[in-house]
């Protein structure tokens, strides 16, 4: 399974011949491998991504001790991450290998989850499309009304009985998305139809295939290697 963090931009249109197809703008990524759980030390299999920047000042200590990590593997990352999400799987990634939006093509089927718009209190018509009641035969102010709500022999409200309330800020998970393209320069996804959340809100991006890692963690044998190819290029030359 690949799967990536991003931030919901905004919705426009391409052209695909003479179809036009609404999208969804995604920056995605890059996201560094901050953890990998394993079912032996942590009971369950996962890998936790970073996402976002974050201001130094605002990142408690411990969480700066977590993050500090990236740094022993690669002094380039950044630990100033805002966001930390995990996902099931992954089990041949290492802390501080990249993930970025080429682990996806266009055509690829995902799913995406993310925070739904709040709504704030909602009464029954709009929460849950209640049909209200006649505008006639005295029924006056009434038209918005949820009307009855049960007998009254249980001399009770039943749990989970439809009324107004709170509306929105729910996690959504939308399936069956379609990558319509990829801009590999801005690390943004185009993603046929609407996305679950209000913009600049945290999009998790998930689906089936193999996850590639954009750039491999840094280790002390790649400078030997570097030296070595230097000095057969001077033989060479001499």
């Amino acid at each position: 399974m690949k799967f990536i963090l991003g931030k919901k931009l905004e919705m426009t249109r391409i052209w695909k011949g003479d179809e036009v197809i609404a999208v969804t703008r995604v920056q995605a990524g890059p996201c560094p491998v901050v953890q990998v759980k394993t079912k032996t030390k942590d009971g369950y299999e996962a890998v936790q991504i970073g996402f976002g920047e974050k201001k130094e000042k605002n990142i408690k200590k411990p969480q700066k001790g977590h993050l500090n990590k990236l740094k022993i593997k690669n002094e380039k990352l950044k630990t100033d991450l805002r966001y930390l999400r995990e996902f099931r799987g992954g089990e041949n990634l290492e802390v501080g290998n990249i993930i970025d939006v080429t682990t996806f093509a266009e055509g690829d089927k995902i799913k995406v989850t993310g925070i739904s718009k709040g709504k704030g209190f909602q009464g029954v018509v709009k929460r849950h499309g209640f049909h209200g009641q006649d505008k006639t035969h005295g029924h006056k102010d009434q038209n918005r009304m949820p009307g009855s709500i049960g007998a009254t022999d249980p001399q009770r409200v039943f749990k989970g009985t439809r009324m107004g309330g709170h509306m929105g800020s729910e996690q959504i998970t939308t399936k069956n998305l379609e990558i319509a393209g990829v801009d590999n320069e801005n690390n943004v996804l185009l993603i046929k139809g609407s996305v679950p959340g209000a913009k600049n809100g945290l999009v998790m991006i998930s689906g089936e295939g193999e996850l590639k890692i954009s750039e491999p963690l840094i280790t002390e044998s790649e400078p030997q290697n570097n030296t070595e190819s230097t000095e057969a290029a001077e033989v060479a030359e001499a």
